[in-house]
């Protein structure tokens, strides 16, 4: 016990120095760089500059991918989408799991604080300095543009998290014990400026595969835009993007697999079609994963855990004999059944069109069969029984998760490129602001758009509102959409939950407060110049 409590001790006086900072500044010993990987050497050339910006890549795809306890997802869970499907029920308990010492709580402050926040701010403040050196404004400024993109990126979604958070302008050279959390709206302002100048600066054509465009910035300054309530300016940004000629839904079957049985929205999420040289004219941004390549994706771990979380865990599923069922297979993968969808998502939102295309059979598996050579049902379709547990084992499955696992099958991740920011959702965003200023018809009409490459029924302007937006998301952006970043942005959390999460023990006890992520308490206690607040209720 002594052991446990001094290690405690000394990680909070680690905390204290490193929060927000990378490194200490003992500016008294006026020592020199030696290492070649010091910024002081690295970040003086447009080269230098190149390499500190995949690092910004970098923390936005291992945002996800370096963790496997399931913190991430703690922007899925307990939503409308559903609640968690493995026994040991991560964040289906409000009351007792959504804790200042929650560890999705703590993962994303600590990712945005400790990782892509001083990434980011350094860049900019090195690109400033007279030691830079570069061609003209416009190189440096593209720099610049870059990584303020990747700046706002995280505040955004810190704000949309915690509300009021600290905006983290600078790069820390010293410890400090004394932030201030700033008001959502001067973090949405802040975030909002960072965007301004990344649309002035960013090109409109990516160098290479997944580098940030005008486009990205101008899609993300429309969501902010909209939580300024400047509805114009976000029609205008969204705007922006749809008649920039670089992006174009996909409406024609192509890529890698346009011969075999399918449709064009599932091959959206073919092997290789991600990119502009797949032939995916549609996404905006796409996360690079590059396994085993230097710069991408070196270890097995470190995959898309998206499979993980939203795939089934079939290979369990007991046969009516009670013998096994099924077993692993390359074509299914290794599903842990982190993400059980709610009946709202797999059956509610289909109800009124189940020809949608993206409710086809390319698109979620509905139907499981028997795969165990040895069970007497093999090749049988699985059929409810009492040995089957369809919260666990088997439920329908949203196959835009699925893809070419190079470490395996039972590994259980895959290694395909994913899409962070489509066109399909530019419009879903005008939508958004057309509705919110009124204008329900052309509200109706961009999400027609979507609906239309979807071969779905049009909808009418009087059955345009919030919900009905929030539902076609989670029909055209089911997965790919962290949830929870857009409840608590609209005020839905709450409500939605209550209404369609399916899970009594969720329903139950959500409460208001549960719209926004408690501070974590360990940057409360670490922060002892300044008090700060908790957020209410907690």
């Amino acid at each position: 016990m002594k052991k446990v409590i001094n290690k405690s001790i000394r990680g909070i006086f680690l905390l204290t120095a490193l929060l927000f900072s990378q490194a200490c500044d003992e500016s008294v010993l006026d020592e020199k760089p030696l290492s070649f990987l010091s910024p002081d050497v690295t970040l003086v050339s447009n080269a230098g500059f190149q390499s500190a910006i995949t690092a910004l890549h970098q923390a936005v795809r291992e945002v996800a991918g370096i963790d496997d306890q399931n913190a991430y997802w703690s922007v899925y869970f307990g939503t409308d989408l559903g609640s968690i499907g493995v026994r040991d029920a991560y964040l289906r308990n409000y009351e007792t799991q959504l804790t200042p010492t929650f560890t999705g709580v703590n993962h994303f402050w600590d990712w945005g604080y400790l990782n892509l926040l001083p990434r980011a701010n350094q860049i900019i403040d090195y690109a400033q300095r007279p030691t830079a050196v570069w061609t003209d404004e416009k190189q440096k400024n593209a720099v610049i543009a870059e990584a303020r993109f990747f700046r706002a990126y995280a505040h955004n979604m810190l704000t949309n998290l915690y509300g009021d958070v600290v905006i983290a302008d600078k790069l820390a050279t010293e410890p400090k014990v004394d932030y201030q959390r700033n008001k959502r709206k001067e973090v949405l302002e802040f975030v909002k400026a960072d965007l301004e100048f990344a649309s002035q600066w960013l090109p409109l054509t990516e160098p290479q595969p997944g580098r940030i465009v005008k486009n990205a910035a101008d899609h993300l300054l429309t969501e902010v835009n909209i939580s300024l309530g400047n509805y114009d300016k976000a029609i205008e940004t969204a705007t922006a993007v749809i008649s920039s000629g670089r992006n174009q839904l996909m409406t024609q079957r192509f890529g890698t697999q346009k011969n075999q049985p399918g449709d064009v929205y599932s091959d959206l999420w073919k092997d290789g079609n991600q990119n502009r040289s797949g032939g995916n004219l549609e996404n905006l941004w796409v996360i690079q994963y590059e396994f085993q390549t230097p710069g991408g994706v070196t270890t097995s771990g470190n995959g898309r855990n998206w499979l993980r979380c939203w795939g089934a865990r079939y290979f369990d599923a007991k046969d009516p004999d009670n013998a096994s069922g099924m077993v692993i297979v390359d074509s299914l993968g290794r599903g842990v059944s982190w993400m059980r969808p709610s009946n709202h998502v797999l059956y509610g939102i289909w109800k009124d069109d189940p020809n949608d295309m993206r409710n086809s059979e390319y698109n979620i598996r509905r139907k499981w069969y028997y795969n165990n050579p040895t069970s007497k049902y093999f090749l049988k379709e699985v059929k409810f029984h009492a040995n089957l547990d369809t919260l666990y084992h088997i439920y329908p499955a949203f196959r835009k998760v699925e893809g070419l696992s190079l470490a395996g099958a039972t590994n259980g991740r895959t290694f395909n490129d994913w899409p962070m920011m489509r066109l399909a959702e530019t419009y879903l965003l005008r939508a958004e602001a057309y509705l919110m200023k009124g204008d329900k018809q052309k509200a109706a009409d961009d999400i027609n758009v979507v609906r239309g490459r979807a071969k779905a029924k049009p909808v009418t302007a009087a059955q345009v509102d919030l919900d009905y937006i929030l539902d076609e998301r989670l029909r055209e952006l089911i997965v790919e959409e962290p949830r929870r970043l857009t409840l608590s942005r609209m005020g839905k959390l709450v409500e939605r939950t209550k209404k369609y999460n399916g899970f009594a023990t969720t329903i139950n006890t959500i409460q208001a407060k549960n719209e926004l992520f408690p501070i974590p308490q360990k940057f409360i206690d670490a922060n002892f110049g300044v008090k700060v607040l908790q957020n209410p209720g907690y």
